[in-house]
């Protein structure tokens, strides 16, 4: 009996038409009871099922995984292993379209692709993923709207003011259009209207904005589909494009602004922290910063890639604010210094400050106290909360000589305390931003130094990476709590056993690479660990912390919780793959270090 198959969903996607009229040809349908047993566990799938009515219970080991409806697949691993740990049960009625595993498996054999999806590691599955995510993307963004993109405020002068009042309005509202009122009728005149006037024309300054101001506007809704606005500005040859509800104008929308809806941008906003002069506008860069991710995220753009814009651009707003602030007896005797995830560069969405001063020498106690406190009150004007463990300038114990540094420096490596291994852990990601960078690579050249020669200190630190077990059980079950609501924590589970275990081997090694991925790469180069295995834990931790960001974009409760009932067959695959990937790593480390001995 021949079924439908919906050749746009992932792995159908990567037939052929002819593979996918083949294995269409083959289907059949069948009907389950409220209740009824699909795939016992442990037991061997006649095929592979694709729900098209109803709903299925995934279970393992009797617990609820999982909830399968229309489109969803099962159980891709079970047609390969030929036996699964997962059973399937009928929710309700439901009806299944069954592909037979002969032929499932024939088309896994032929096509690589297709078959990416069943056999392969971690790093070709996210690959192959991710090139058809690209193209959803894409169609996501032709649909959004224009009330979804930034628009330039939609100031109003009467056309008798002079070419002078409209350029100090747009330098006070910081914007390079202006809208003309005259009697009944509207214009637009842009900065570049003002320059020809002045030096092209020879006009004064004093000349009314009337005679520059061009009426011929083109007006949207807010509603508007970002792809028509496109069109219109095609069209009609324009570059700025007014947005109106009913009578009122509400903004301009720039022919930058659309770009930087699919690309972001980052560029523009690197150039508005440089020509910051005051607090407030460095504050309105720091603005432009966080809206940053959304955008790159609408376009597919990887983790790894947003928190390296999101990191160097963040990084320049605090060498300008060290700039602005830093007094003259400290300029050429400090480095400001971030850490923690700002420092290894994969901070995206904006979280505590983590950040710290090194100095050459003491300086005047009063003058350093009040810049200490002038920098942290700005960052937390600009929107970066302090933080809880008062990793921060402010603090006199992370803002201090280099020589005050190096003298803790024994105690931290010497202590066997859990602060001692993390103030470890904090400074080793340290990068400098603005001033003497050669402060830090002194200080952590002595910390390295220092560590490498504790072997149990350094043990003990490595021993960190156990403080919490991987999510996933001996039969590659996913392991959920019911305190958490039935939710696994991307964190603890994934995301710092893999930063904090290439941590500790980057440390051991003297690495000067702060960033995980960066550090794979070099141990990878070492031989320290293989290189297949550095590219599955470059993209599971790509894929955990790139689930981490969706949620935090999406403003989820808790980001680093997730449910694995709310995800997809395929995504709770590869969530699967992740977790064992750390449980490989965690293994790793503790026959590097003999964790068993502690």
């Amino acid at each position: 009996m021949s079924v439908i198959l919906d050749n746009a969903t992932a792995p159908f996607d990567r037939l052929t038409p002819e593979e996918a009229e083949s294995l269409r040809g083959a289907m059949d349908v069948a009907y389950f009871r409220p209740n009824e047993t699909i795939i016992a566990e442990g037991s061997a799938p006649e095929g592979l099922y694709i729900v098209i009515k109803g709903c299925i219970e995934e279970r393992e080991q009797g617990e609820l995984v999982g909830l399968l409806g229309p489109k969803d697949f099962f159980d891709s691993r079970a047609v390969v292993q030929g036996v699964g740990v997962s059973g399937f049960t009928a929710r309700e009625e439901t009806l299944c379209a069954l592909a037979p595993r002969a032929d499932v498996l024939r088309l896994i054999n032929s096509n690589p692709r297709f078959g990416a999806f069943f056999y392969s590691d971690i790093s070709r599955k996210l690959e192959a993923l991710a090139q058809k995510d690209e193209s959803s993307q894409i169609e996501s963004m032709m649909r959004a709207r224009v009330r979804d993109l930034y628009l330039m405020p939609a100031a109003i002068i009467d056309s008798f003011q002079s070419i002078a009042s409209a350029g100090r309005i747009m330098r006070d509202i910081d914007c390079n259009a202006l809208l003309v009122r005259d009697g009944g009728r509207t214009g637009v005149i842009t900065g570049m209207n003002l320059s020809k006037a002045v030096v092209l024309k020879g006009m004064t300054i004093e000349e009314p904005v009337k005679s520059i101001a061009n009426f011929d506007l083109v007006t949207v809704e807010p509603d508007e589909f970002v792809s028509q606005v496109l069109l219109l500005m095609t069209k009609y040859n324009k570059r700025r494009i007014v947005v109106k509800e009913g009578d009122l104008y509400i903004g301009i929308l720039e022919d930058i602004n659309v770009l930087s809806f699919f690309a972001g941008n980052s560029q523009l906003v690197v150039g508005r922290i440089d020509r910051a002069s005051t607090l407030p506008e460095l504050g309105a860069a720091a603005k432009q910063i966080a809206e940053q991710v959304r955008p790159l995220r609408r376009q597919g753009v990887k983790f790894e890639v947003v928190a390296e814009i999101i990191s160097d651009l963040n990084r320049r707003l605090f060498a300008k604010l060290f700039d602005l602030l830093c007094p003259p007896e400290m300029r050429d005797k400090a480095c400001l210094i971030v850490m923690g995830s700002e420092g290894r560069g994969e901070q995206t969405i904006r979280t505590d400050q983590d950040n710290g001063l090194i100095l050459s020498e003491p300086i005047d106690e009063a003058a350093l106290n009040r810049f200490r406190e002038q920098f942290s009150g700005a960052l937390a004007e600009f929107g970066f909360p302090p933080c809880p463990g008062h990793v921060m300038v402010n603090n006199p114990l992370w803002s201090r000589t280099i020589a005050e540094y190096i003298s803790d420096f024994r105690s931290w490596t010497t202590t066997p305390d859990e602060q001692s291994s993390m103030n470890i852990a904090i400074f080793f990601d340290a990068e400098a931003v603005a001033g003497d960078a050669s402060l830090l690579a002194r200080a952590k050249k002595d910390l390295v130094e220092k560590i490498v020669n504790e072997r149990v200190c350094l043990a003990r630190f490595a021993k960190a990476i156990e403080a919490f077990e991987p999510p996933i059980g001996l039969f590659n079950t996913l392991k959920t709590s019911e305190g958490e609501g039935d939710a696994l924590d991307l964190k603890k589970g994934g995301i710092f056993p893999i930063v904090h275990g290439v941590r500790s081997l980057a440390i051991e090694q003297g690495l000067e690479e702060t960033n995980t991925f960066k550090r794979l790469a070099k141990l990878a180069e070492l031989g320290l660990i293989k290189e297949d295995f550095a590219r599955d834990l470059a993209r599971a931790l790509d894929y955990l912390m790139t689930i981490r960001l969706d949620a935090q974009i999406d403003a989820a409760k808790s980001a680093s919780l997730l449910k694995p009932a709310t995800l997809t067959s395929m995504d709770r695959d590869l969530l699967r793959d992740s977790f064992q990937v750390v449980k490989q790593l965690r293994e790793l480390v503790r026959r590097r270090f003999n964790l068993h001995m502690f």
